[in-house]
């Protein structure tokens, strides 16, 4: 599913005599879209495409076992995401792991990491996380991934990205995975950020 998000980015200069007060330029400035997708796209991964210059917004993967619900049959119903007001989260977070590798908390930064990659000439940029759940974590988890009790705590069915205080940025709600101890689980998860130069301002 792609989630349209527009956003209108639109400038003013105003520059002036302080002396007079008189106005010497009033004018509208223009966008570089690609660019600015650029500039977004690094301040919430990590920095200049790859250059671990600055923290950036994206700090963990947070995994939930609320998204859905199983019936006796094995029919799933899944919730709709959590993307309405600033408190909002997973429905029942259960784990989390950190995925920037700018902050010490990373316990991994060669499998838990984000790069912020760009196409020359398009007017996108995308913010690749990439986080690995390995053999051991969660340490409390099952041996074998045969359970049949849906509403185990690493019996994950929603995961999203969340800002350094926990503020959920992403939801994603999909069928219930089991993360036990034979599994050595990866997640590539893109965020793509596009500036639409069709966007009229508001009058």
């Amino acid at each position: 599913m792609e989630e349209l998000f527009k956003t209108l980015v639109k400038g003013h200069v105003l520059i002036k005599d302080e002396t007079t007060g008189e106005i010497l330029v009033d004018c509208q400035n223009a966008i570089h879209y690609e660019n600015f997708s650029i500039a977004i796209a690094q301040s919430l991964g990590a920095g200049p495409l790859n250059v671990t210059t600055a923290p950036g917004f994206f700090y963990a993967m947070a995994f939930g076992n609320g998204g859905t619900s199983v019936s006796a049959t094995g029919i799933v119903t899944y919730n709709p995401p959590n993307n309405v007001g600033i408190s909002a989260s997973l429905y029942n977070q259960t784990y989390s792991k950190v995925i920037n590798n700018n902050f010490a908390a990373d316990p991994d930064i060669v499998n838990n990491n984000i790069a912020v990659n760009h196409v020359t000439g398009k007017a996108y940029t995308d913010i690749l996380v990439t986080c690995m759940l390995d053999y051991g974590e969660p340490a409390d988890q099952q041996a074998f991934d045969n359970t049949t009790d849906f509403t185990g705590p690493y019996v994950f069915d929603e995961l999203g990205i969340v800002g350094p205080t926990g503020q959920l940025l992403t939801h994603v709600i999909f069928n219930p995975i089991q993360k036990s101890l034979n599994r050595l689980i990866s997640i590539s998860y893109t965020v793509r950020i596009q500036t639409l130069t069709n966007l009229q301002p508001s009058s």
